[in-house]
């Protein structure tokens, strides 16, 4: 399974980006999926992750209210919209994909596939 991800560039503070995220031979929405972010000297966390199939998400507290995960099934892809962006988004931004019609997950280990990652750089 290969996930591809893109959107990722440079934006000033309070800017806006939209990540890409697709695949062809796996139906998106029948599977946990998530988005992670990587900063350098940091380990990976999660910044949104979703069940589409039960309806539930979870997005970190530092990001509520600025990203939106979405999806197009049509497309198989999902996205996320990142607005309000401060610098401290700075990180390689990765999508992931777990179980099939697994629960919601919040762990790197509980994926197993993950996009290239794109970077996402916030600065003036």
């Amino acid at each position: 399974v290969q996930l591809q991800a893109s959107g990722g560039g440079l934006v000033q503070p309070g800017g806006s980006l939209r990540l890409s995220c697709a695949t062809s031979g796996r139906t998106l929405s029948y599977y946990a999926m998530g988005w992670f972010r990587q900063a350098p000297g940091r380990e990976r966390e999660v910044v949104v992750a979703v069940v589409w199939t039960g309806g539930t998400s979870y997005y970190a507290d530092s990001v509520k209210g600025r990203f939106t995960i979405s999806r197009d099934s049509a497309k198989n892809a999902i996205y996320l919209q990142m607005n309000s962006l401060k610098p401290e988004d700075t990180a390689v931004y990765y999508c992931a994909m777990g179980s099939h019609r697994g629960g919601l997950a919040l762990n790197a280990n509980e994926y197993h596939y993950w996009g290239q990652g794109t970077q996402v750089t916030v600065s003036s």
